[in-house]
Parts: structure tokens; sequence; C-alpha cells
């Protein structure tokens, strides 16, 4: 029987060529606009003030001697490898919802059909831990794509909390940090810098994906830099503060539904649990993060792009619906700020949806869209 002091040792081993590496590259113009307002050019080098507002920064030399950005020597250094402790959390938190994948295909292979009930648990808790992600995390939080009121602006920081991808805190910071230096040195995911040739390009692929996970670039995050306006926020600084309560929080609720679901059916309260656990616990997990990690992985190697920017970045019509929306990451990375990912009338943006709709409720302001004079300028013909 296989013990989690075997399993992680072995997968430390699979994992360790893709979370490391070193690559002769030039230092590029760095993207990445994520001021209050859309240019034209729309591109470049940004920090953040306390208040949010995106200001202008210089790289000084002890900050390119501390790997922050590249020094322009020979060689530079993808990433670190995380110390032990992290590098096991972040192990566990990527085997063990793929343990669950395989527990979940393994059920239905040999019991059968899960039944309704847990159908709508998975897509229920997927969706909004999901968008909880997208429209929380990333279009509110990160960019300041919308405004709304505080109770509704700490529901979706909640929902996104229990997708079990981090704090939001550090998930805003490593995403900032991803749009400053996106594809170039520095990015703390991109997939797009271990060389060319085949086994490189599966090398960047899984870096890209989920091997950066157990790098500095997750577990040091340097958030008095990306997010001083969000260290702000009481309320996030306590979910980050607290964030194992949420991993637990975000497993216990489906387990206590499936009792609640025994229950009403007359199935052993203990079967129920388990297949909360499973099912709207570590198989929505998987789905969760996979789609997630495949904006950083597929969407900057595979699809198409529709616009300029100074990175790979391209649109992905599966990650897109999968991704509520977040699969047109070629639209995202032009337009950091716009709230809408969407642009196309035919490219489906569920978050954008959400965000629309609470607009249409009196529940969100100050939505950033680019115009159409903005979007001409970028569009490759």
């Amino acid at each position: 029987m296989w013990r989690i002091s075997t399993i992680l040792p072995v997968a430390g081993a699979v994992f360790r060529p893709f979370i490391k590496g070193k690559q002769t590259l030039s230092l590029a113009p760095i993207n990445r606009d994520l001021t209050s307002e859309e240019t034209v050019s729309g591109e470049t080098d940004v920090a953040w003030g306390a208040s949010g507002d995106a200001q202008s920064i210089v790289a000084t030399d002890s900050e390119k001697a501390d790997g922050n950005l590249p020094a322009g020597g020979p060689e530079e250094p993808i990433s670190e490898p995380a110390d032990w402790f992290n590098r096991t959390i972040m192990l566990t938190a990527i085997i063990a919802p793929f343990l669950g994948f395989l527990a979940g295909v393994y059920y239905c292979w040999t019991i059968g059909w899960m039944g309704w009930p847990f159908l709508a648990m998975i897509v229920v808790a997927w969706c909004m831990s999901g968008m909880g992600v997208t429209v929380g995390f990333h279009r509110l939080l990160t960019h300041s794509s919308f405004e709304t009121y505080k109770p509704l602006r700490a529901f979706w920081m909640m929902m996104g909390a229990l997708s079990i991808e981090g704090s939001p805190l550090v998930w805003c910071a490593v995403h900032r940090k991803h749009h400053q230096r996106s594809d170039a040195l520095g990015d703390p995911h991109s997939p797009n810098l271990h060389g060319k040739g085949l086994w490189n390009t599966i090398r960047g692929f899984f870096y890209g994906h989920c091997g950066w996970l157990l790098t500095t670039h997750w577990s040091k995050p340097d958030l008095s830099r990306y997010v001083p306006d969000l260290l702000q926020d009481k309320f996030l600084v306590w979910v980050d503060r607290f964030y194992y309560l949420w991993v637990l929080i975000s497993f216990a609720m489906p387990a206590s539904i499936g009792v609640l679901i025994a229950w009403l059916s007359g199935d052993p309260l203990w079967k129920g649990a388990l297949l909360g656990l499973l099912w709207g616990g570590l198989v929505r997990v998987f789905m969760g993060h996979h789609i997630t990690w495949s904006i950083n992985s597929v969407c900057h190697m595979f699809g198409k792009r529709d616009y300029q920017t100074n990175d790979k970045s391209t649109n992905n019509l599966v990650c897109a619906l999968l991704g509520f929306g977040e699969g047109w990451h070629n639209n995202h990375h032009a337009f950091p700020t716009s709230a809408r990912h969407g642009l196309r009338w035919w490219q489906i943006d569920t978050s954008w949806l959400a965000i629309y709709a609470m607009k249409k409720l009196g529940l969100a302001w100050d939505i950033k869209v680019p115009s159409r004079e903005i979007l001409a300028a970028k569009e490759i013909h």
C-alpha cells in the first residue's frame, strides 16, 4: 500500500526537472499595464501604491541582484525551489485532488453513477469557488476592473478562498507579477522560458502548469511590493492569516452536505460524508485547479492571438468555456484592466455576465471596458 511518506518523495523526484532551470535570455521589455485606465500603448512597467494606483518603477541594481529582475548576465535562474516544508504542502495540494479524481473514476467504473445530488454538488461548488477566483480574486482585486459593495466584495473573496488556490493576497501578488513580467524572466509561471526542443517544451508546459507552485515564486510572494493596496484591507489580511481554516471549510462543507443527502436517502451517514468529500471536495478542487493552471500553461502556448502584446498569450476556446471566460487570455493581456475578457460577441465570458448582472442590479460600478478605438489600435490584422 502506498503511503504519503512514499508518494511525496517520488512525486518530488518527478517534478524536480520542471521546477528549476537556467536559460540564456535577453532582457526584453517588461509588459504589462495595470493602470486604472487603458491607453493605446497600454504597456508599461508598474508598481502599486497603497491606494492601489499603478506607479512607474525603475529596476535597481539590488533588485536585479536578488533575482527579482534579470541582471543581464549570460544566464538567469527561472526559479528557485521552495523549502521542503512548502514543497511538501504544495505537493500534497497537487497530488491529493488528483488521487481523489482517480478514486472518482474508479468509483464510477466499479460501482456506478454517483447520483444527481452529488453531481449538483460538484457543479455548484465548482462554479461558486471558480467564479470567486475569476470575478473576485482576478477582476475585482487584482485589476480593479469594477467596484462593488463591501459585503459583496467579501462574498467573492470567501468563494475564491474555498477554491484552495491560495489566499487572495498571495494569488493577487503572483498574478500582478505575472502581468508585469509576462513570458520574461521573473514571470512566476511562464511555460516559455525553458528553451527550444521537444523536451524543453514539455518541461516548460509542466512548469507553467503546476511545477512553479513548488518554487519561491509561490512560497515567497512580495506582498508589500505587489499588493500594498490590498494589505490595507483588514478582511483580506484576516483571510490570509487564517487561510488554513478556509481549506478545512472547503472540504468540511461538502462532507456535511453529503451526510444530509445520506440521511434523506436512508444511506449510511459515513458513506454520505465520504462521497461528499470525494465529489464536492477532492474532485471539485482537482477540476478547479487544472482549469486555472491551464490558463497559465495552455493559454501561453496554444491558441489564437487577436491583439498585440509583448508576450505569447493566446485565446483558447476550451479554456474560456471551462474557465468562466478566463481563456480569452490574449484579450486579457492586451487590456488587463478590462472587466470583460470575451471582447467579441461570440466569445462567451461567464464572469463578465456575472459582473454585467451585478451592474444591472446596481451592485457594481466603475466597470472598465476598452473603447472601440483602443481595441482597433491593438488588433492584429
